[in-house]
């Protein structure tokens, strides 16, 4: 019997994800946990392993697809086998639910709420109900077939459902971090989605509206010789979408600050000889460094912010994302309420992170829900530089290398452990002074650190 592959769960936040490149052909033999499928979340790409050895099967889903989670798109089993959708549901509301290239979507039906004797009442059958949470639709803008005052049935909110054009999950956080209302978008996607592109567009328009001038003008290419090309999808493509928006939406200022490090070279050097053995590892930089920026955060809540549309939130929770290079590009893995945990902790979690990183094995609700991030280019030689900021957080602190330098103290010039801290914060969020308040006090606990308040 045929082993069904099915999208996975990736996390708590994840619906939907967009189907990057098959790995393999139509009818391929592969082995059990080869990588097959290469799809999309909002967050990171990753790889759909094989859940049995045989040949494998492909469903009728090709790149550029908008597909749910937990949906069939193959089976492995013998040659002789084919492709077949299993559902409980009947085969018209599984192709809706699907949504393959090769059914187009229709152009998006703005409904308006039923009307009914009592103000807010709608009458709906629990089948209804209950899919409506499930894709979460608002059972006010859902027309009944019955006409005013008819009870909502489960086909009415399928209905609905393929009313709407598709979306991919990254242009759907895009328009959402810019507070973009995704019914003034335009779909142009060969199949009728909502491309990037096209929230893109939305987004300049929008901008010009208000008076500025945020159209991107194509620089003329001279006729040389190209050694390779290296298209821009996939994680490269992520990557570059959320660096060039942060670049085109958000008011960016950075500063640059040199602080003397020494005493926390030499508490990192202390905690090394005292702790290699019992943790199973010797604490880094970073661990002290997200330490230290969780303190700060807990005593300049300001930092700790988004824009959500018109609206400043500071946000209550201490979440520190950690920058990290890997093969397939750059991940920043989320330590939640790191104010709330120690130094071993808060070690332990990022080296579990890395390490997923490193297997393919990272869950997107690891690389979400960020407050604040660090990324640390000290290990390449680099002294200082300017980050971008992590959208939709408000600033993201660069740190440099450490080195010995000569400098005054104690009005004696001595060779003392330099580094150079760079924040970059949106000054739509925060002021000048308020960020450089902040900036200061991380240069207080980095220069004279807490034995006990960096343990936690």
């Amino acid at each position: 019997m045929a082993e069904e592959l099915f999208i996975p769960k990736f996390g708590q936040t994840v619906e939907e994800v967009t189907l990057i490149n098959w790995l393999v052909k139509d009818g391929e033999k592969v082995e059990q946990g080869q990588e097959v499928l290469e799809v999309e979340t909002d967050k990171a790409v990753f790889n759909v392993e094989a859940v049995d050895k045989g040949f494998i099967h492909l469903g009728p889903f090709n790149p550029g697809d908008v597909v749910p989670v937990l949906a069939m798109v193959a089976v492995i089993g013998r040659q002789d086998e084919k492709f077949e959708v299993k559902s409980p549901l009947p085969v018209e509301e599984t192709k809706l639910l699907v949504q393959p290239a090769s059914q187009p979507a229709r152009p998006a039906d703005i409904r308006k709420p039923v009307e009914s004797s009592q103000s807010d009442q709608i009458f709906v059958s629990p089948r209804a109900r209950k899919f409506a949470a499930e894709k979460n639709v608002n059972l006010k803008l859902v027309t009944p077939t019955g006409g005013k005052g008819s009870r909502v049935r489960e086909q009415d909110v399928i209905n609905f459902l393929s009313s709407a054009p598709r979306i991919s999950p990254l242009a759907r956080a895009i328009a959402h971090q810019a507070g973009l209302d995704l019914r003034t978008v335009t779909p142009s996607g060969p199949h009728g989605e909502i491309t990037r592109a096209d929230v893109e567009m939305a987004l300049t328009r929008k901008a010009s509206d208000k008076g500025f001038d945020s159209g991107e003008k194509k620089i003329p290419l001279p006729d040389l010789r190209v050694k390779t090309r290296v298209p821009l999808k996939g994680m490269r493509g992520v990557i570059a979408e959320r660096m060039g928006l942060s670049a085109r939406t958000t008011s960016r200022v950075t500063m640059l600050m040199e602080v003397d490090a020494t005493a926390l070279v030499d508490l990192r050097e202390k905690l090394k000889t005292e702790f290699k053995i019992a943790w199973g590892f010797a604490p880094g930089y970073n661990d002290l460094l997200a330490r230290i920026c969780a303190l700060a955060l807990s005593q300049f809540p300001y930092m700790n912010a988004r824009l959500n549309s018109e609206v400043i939130e500071q946000i209550e929770e201490i979440n520190i994302g950690i920058a990290v290079d890997a093969d397939k590009g750059l991940y920043v893995p989320v330590i939640r309420d790191t104010d709330h945990k120690d130094l071993q902790t808060i070690g332990t979690e990022f080296r579990q992170r890395v390490e997923e990183i490193r297997t393919g094995a990272i869950s997107p609700d690891h690389l979400s829900g960020g407050t604040f991030t660090i990324t640390n280019l000290g290990m390449y030689d680099v002294e200082g530089f300017t980050p971008v900021i992590n959208l939709p957080e408000a600033a993201i602190l660069g740190v440099g290398k450490i080195i010995a330098k000569p400098v005054v103290h104690d009005s004696q010039i001595v060779i003392r452990q330099m580094m150079t801290l760079s924040l970059a914060f949106d000054h739509r969020l925060v002021d000048g002074t308020p960020a450089a308040r902040f900036m200061q006090s991380l240069k207080n606990l980095i220069e004279s650190p807490n034995d006990k308040q960096l343990m936690g």
